[in-house]
């Protein structure tokens, strides 16, 4: 399990954005997977060569990136278009503009709002019918994925629902949280149906937990024998696992929340909000 969020916090680059950039960086980012370099302004071919060069590690963090004008001569493209592709990134939280310094690496995992966005208002809107099927609270866990125990340090709690639509299976999740925050806790907090099964929801409204920004790792995995039966799925099948860490304001993180689902469910997330939502 990979968090790219707990490799942050260890080597202090959380430098956060607006959550409407981010939306509309990850937008753009999935627009131009689709189309081809043809079909793509200057600008975006080269930020999408510069981006693949991040996520690869070709740069490190916190190294310098080559000058606009040593990038205007590499791509063969106006300073302008450099530019213009250095400020999406910066946008996105891979960069930082540093007055004469040019752009600094910030990091290859930039934080996220789309983890936060609500998988059950989603659906609810789409007039579709969404699921949380409580499989099990565990308190306190008693086996934690490395990353998330070197995390935390501290007892956690473990809840793991499989979220459905219309009843088919779509996700499994598995939500860390640190015990201390979760007084009173009962599988009767987690309802099954309606608005209120949320567990972002659940943690505010019930707990009175508070967070303010997000960052995600997404990975292609394969998928195991319990999870593939869960999903309804065949063992070993491909699947797509989405692990968020939500911080407070304090930067302190508030939890773990690890999605297991079969492929792409895509919903508007352009009116999404950190207050507002809730998986």
């Amino acid at each position: 399990m990979r968090i790219g969020c707990a490799l942050l916090v260890e080597q202090k680059c959380l430098t956060w954005i607006e959550s409407s950039d981010l939306i509309q960086s990850i937008q753009l980012i999935q627009e131009t997977g689709a189309m081809t370099d043809t079909e793509l302004p200057k600008y975006r071919i080269v930020h999408d060569e510069l981006l693949n060069r991040l996520q690869i590690g070709h740069y490190s963090i916190g190294t310098r990136l080559p000058t606009e004008g040593e990038l205007s001569k590499t791509f063969d493209v106006s300073r302008v278009t450099i530019r213009k592709a250095l400020e999406m990134l910066v946008r996105a939280g891979y960069l930082t503009a540093r007055q004469g310094s040019g752009y600094i690496v910030a990091t290859l995992s930039p934080p996220s709002s789309t983890c936060m966005a609500s998988f059950t208002d989603q659906v609810l809107i789409e007039g579709r019918m969404p699921g949380a099927r409580l499989l099990r609270v565990e308190n306190p866990a008693t086996e934690l994925p490395t990353a998330v125990a070197n995390l935390f340090d501290e007892p956690l709690v473990l809840v793991e629902r499989l979220r459905t639509v219309d009843g088919a299976p779509k996700m499994l999740t598995q939500t860390w949280i640190p015990l201390r925050l979760l007084p009173g806790l009962t599988e009767g907090d987690f309802p099954e149906t309606g608005q209120g099964q949320s567990i972002l929801r659940i943690l505010r409204q019930r707990f009175g937990l508070e967070w303010t920004t997000a960052c995600e790792t997404l990975d292609s995995v394969i998928a195991g024998s319990e999870v593939a039966d869960h999903l309804g799925i065949a063992a070993d099948s491909p699947i797509l696992s989405q692990a968020c860490t939500a911080f407070d304001p304090h930067n302190k993180p508030v939890f773990v929340d690890q999605v297991y689902r079969q492929g792409p469910i895509n919903f508007d997330l352009s009116g999404g909000s950190a207050q507002q939502t809730g998986t």
